[in-house]
């Protein structure tokens, strides 16, 4: 039973990358695909797939190394089911000064700290990533 879902993918994530793995495959959710969605645009993951097993899908991620180095330096979980973080667009956190990335979740659906700036809109602060 997860509690977190979010957490675990931030955390597969991270020890992927510890291991160097070229891929890999945590269970699927529509907000894990809205964020993995943004992290592709972003380009801090290669690529993304979503497939069945069963009756349970899953979401395979292909991470994206820069010579040895891994394109996701970190990853941080913002807002957790025990204390939920907003913010409206106005007071947007800037993550290591702009260089990396919020994810908020909106009324608008999962969007960047950009994006969600641009449309004026503010939301749950669902994790950073730089």
């Amino acid at each position: 039973m997860m509690t977190d879902p979010i957490s675990d993918l931030l955390t597969q994530v991270r020890n992927a990358i510890k291991a160097k793995h070229p891929k890999v495959d945590v269970p699927t959710s529509n907000t894990k695909v809205g964020i993995v969605e943004l992290w592709k645009q972003e380009g801090f993951i290669r690529n993304y797939k979503l497939f069945r097993d069963g009756e349970k899908g899953v979401l395979r991620i292909y991470l994206k190394y820069v010579g040895k180095k891994s394109a996701i330096e970190g990853l941080k979980r913002i807002s957790r089911p025990s204390r939920r973080v907003y913010c409206s667009y106005e007071k947007m956190p800037k993550i290591l000064g702009g260089l990396g990335v919020a994810i908020l979740s909106t009324s608008r659906g999962i969007l960047t700290d950009k994006i969600a700036k641009e449309n004026k809109v503010g939301g749950e602060l669902l994790c950073s990533v730089w």
